[in-house]
């Protein structure tokens, strides 16, 4: 049991989430990290930097393993996607290159903006269904 009622909140919030909701989530944690690894870089704080470009990494990499690519080209161009994605946070974590942070951040910002939408037309259809159900 989860003493903290903060963590709790977010283990109940995961445990509900639809799949979009939950790509949302991944994405809002993947642009706080770059945000945070952007002040980092800054301010020559390395270790930090590390840390969320890496934590990122690991973002992108589950984002990556969820695609189903037998659901066609679609799914194959959001890998490709996520594929230079990762291939451009390797890259700003080599250099510590801010700019690099910065295009990935907008990047996966586009991206995630995408995804809310998604995620509040699957609401909107989920309430409708229960709105239909209940009568």
């Amino acid at each position: 049991m989860l003493a903290n009622p903060y963590q709790r909140y977010r283990q109940v919030t995961v445990e509900t989430a639809s799949v979009a909701e939950l790509v949302v989530l991944l994405y809002r944690r993947a642009v706080q990290l770059l945000e945070e690894s952007e002040e980092a870089i800054a301010v020559a704080d390395v270790p930090r930097a590390h840390a969320r470009l890496v934590h990122t990494q690991e973002i992108v990499a589950e984002l990556m393993a969820s695609v189903n690519l037998e659901a066609g080209e679609l799914a194959h161009q959001l890998w490709s996607i996520y594929d230079y994605v990762q291939r451009r946070l390797i890259e700003a974590n080599v250099r510590k290159d801010a700019t690099i942070v910065r295009e990935v951040r907008q990047f996966l910002t586009s991206l995630l903006e995408a995804w809310e939408q998604v995620a509040a037309q699957e609401r909107a259809a989920n309430a409708a269904a229960a709105r239909l159900a209940a009568t």
